[in-house]
Parts: C-alpha cells; structure tokens; sequence
C-alpha cells in the first residue's frame, strides 16, 4: 500500500479524560444551553473569574452564586471533573494562563465597516475557537462506540438538512471511498421511507445544530424502533433528537452574528465530528478500506491529468 494512504490513518484517539485548564471555557461554552439555570451561574462564574473561583471552598462558591453545595458539585462533574477539589485546580491552571498574557485579542464579532483583512482574522479566529470547543466536549466513549457500530453496519443512512445537509454528504461521500454502503437522502419522505428498511445491523445517523428538526428526527425515531443503532450529532445535548439516540456526539454552539448565520458556524463544528468518525472507522478497517481508498483515487487520476499535453 502507498504511503500516502497509510499517511491519513493517524493513531487511535484514548479514553476520556477531565478537561485541560484551557480548554474550560470551551466547555464551559457549550454545555451552557443545556444546563439548568443554576448549573449555569455557577458554570459562567468559574469561566468569568478562575483566579477569584479557585480560592473559594465549595461553600463559598455556593454563597457567590447563590446555588448549594450540591449544584457547585453537580457543575463540576457536568464539565467533565470528578469533584469540585479537580475544578479549583483546573480553574488555578486557568488564571496561570490567562495571566501569561497569551489571551487572544480577537474577536468574531463582524461589523459592517471591517476591512477585508479584519474579516479574515476574525473568521478565522472563530473556526479555530469553534474547533476547540467541539474538541474539548466530544464524548470518546460516544465516538467509539459509534465508530464501532459504522464499521461493521450493513448499511448507514445520514439525514441532514439544510446546511447540515452538506455535512450529511460529506459523511456519505468519505464513506463510501472506503467501501461502505451508506445513503444521505435530501428529502425528508425519503428519509423516512428508508429508514422503515433498517434494522439492527445498520446505523442512522442524524445531523442537526438546534436538535429540535422534525426532519431529520423523524427518520432516525423510525430507524430507532426498527432496532437500529442510532447517532445525534447536535448542538443541544438536552434537545428532542435525543431521545432516540444510542450515541450522542456534541458540536460547539455556535456563535451567531448578524452577518454570519448560526448554520455557517456549526458547520464547522460538523464536519470535525465526522471528520473523526470517518477516520476511526478507516482505522477499525484498514485492510479494507486502505485498498477500497487507493481505488477510488486511481479512478479518478485521469481526470486531474492535462489533455493532450497542454500546458498549464
């Protein structure tokens, strides 16, 4: 087998650990929305002050938020830490860094009047925050075993709509280079009327920011009691798609601006989440997929040849 293709097959990702200090306030970003309202006091005042939190017992952040002991517990193991004792210290580590000065001063707030130059720093500002936040959340144990359940399904389907349409795609496309049977309808009858056909050697997998489309959560209920094994990639981990996923996989919430609409941002996010269930399953089945790949590009190399010798 190339190199080449051998290249695009990193290392296994490990089991899940508690946050880095930095990566915190990502988390903090986007388990915000489905926390209860109280969870979310306590979660905005560590991410606003780490350095004034990490020195307050759990009594004391209590009192600041006006919450219980028990919610400053219940929001710290929320974010991924064993106990409140863990939180301090990744809020201690999180003042040491914003104290190094090192906080970028970019933000992707878009004005009208920017220049073409503040335009891309901004985006791009936000493509890498946005990375970052949906890095920090994903559930590896969710990733795996959704990549478990992709490699050995008889057939896949992917509903998507809109913007996370394109994603759905996306998702088809690689897996389909790799040899799987996979399906991205566009329309919502379809969608549904195919997942009728699964059962439970097959994967559905739904692809929805908000959580709420009835689109795509119709189909992947249908593929759910037909004994499929089901996926949400979501925004809202607490949102109707829910309910009848096996995995669920969470994307960053989005920073919405007038000029930059929610969709254009999740996408991003999106597309990172598939981008690491494409390469787990390409891992779980290399000596398939590795050659089913090399074909796929071979067939294809005539097209990216010049003809008849002109020159470029």
């Amino acid at each position: 087998m190339s190199q080449d293709v051998k290249g695009i097959f990193p290392g296994s990702v490990g089991p899940e650990a508690p946050p880095a200090p930095a990566a915190l306030s990502a988390k903090v970003r986007t388990l915000a929305p489905s926390m209860t309202r109280s969870m979310q006091r306590v979660a905005e005042a560590v991410a606003g002050d780490p350095a004034g939190c990490a020195a307050l017992t759990v009594t004391g952040l209590a009192e600041l938020t006006g919450t219980s002991e028990a919610t400053v517990v219940r929001t710290a193991r929320l974010l991924g830490y064993p106990g409140y004792r863990d939180l301090r210290l990744a809020l201690a580590g999180l003042a040491a860094h914003q104290q190094s000065g090192r906080a970028p001063a970019v933000t992707a707030d878009i004005a009208v009047d920017d220049s073409i130059g503040d335009v891309v720093a901004k985006l791009a500002y936000d493509e890498q925050q946005t990375l970052a936040d949906t890095a920090a959340g994903i559930d590896t144990v969710q990733l795996g075993a959704a990549v478990a359940a992709l490699a050995t399904a008889r057939r896949i389907d992917v509903y998507g709509i809109g913007a996370s349409g394109l994603v759905a795609q996306d998702l088809v496309q690689k897996l389909l280079r790799i040899g799987l049977i996979a399906h991205a309808p566009n329309d919502p009858h379809l969608a549904v009327t195919n997942a009728v056909q699964l059962r439970a050697k097959d994967v559905a997998i739904t692809i929805t920011h908000s959580g709420s489309t009835g689109d795509v959560i119709e189909p992947l209920r249908v593929a759910f009691e037909h004994g499929a094994t089901t996926v949400a990639i979501t925004g809202r981990p607490d949102g109707p798609v829910t309910q009848y996923a096996d995995h669920i996989l969470t994307t960053s919430t989005a920073r919405e601006s007038e000029l930059r609409p929610a969709a254009m941002s999740s996408r991003t996010s999106q597309l990172l989440v598939v981008d690491c269930l494409f390469v787990g399953v390409a891992q779980r089945t290399y000596e398939t997929a590795a050659p089913a790949l090399s074909a796929s590009y071979e067939a294809l190399a005539h097209r990216h040849r010049p003809r008849g010798g002109t020159k470029r």
